[in-house]
């Protein structure tokens, strides 16, 4: 495949050619690293659990608070 060109917006967004994505597996998140001076994209795969896992652990909940909100919820269903 031919090199192509790809511009960089002034909110460091980037549009990347179709024949590229078309070349690659469908997806919408990449693995971004520079590599001797490269920029690199991996696409990957989010797992939904995965995202979800992250979130969690971002918001600071633990086993306990699960629980408790479990107990809590289970009480005014009565």
């Amino acid at each position: 495949m031919n090199a192509m060109l790809a511009k960089i917006t002034s909110k460091n967004q980037l549009t990347l050619p179709k024949s590229i994505v078309t070349s690659i597996p469908e997806t919408d998140y990449f693995e971004v690293e520079v590599e001797n001076g490269r920029i690199m994209l991996t696409p990957v795969r989010i797992q939904q659990a995965d995202a979800v896992r992250a979130k969690v652990k971002a918001l600071g909940i633990n086993k306990k608070d699960v629980l408790d909100a479990i107990q809590w919820a289970r009480k005014s269903q009565s």
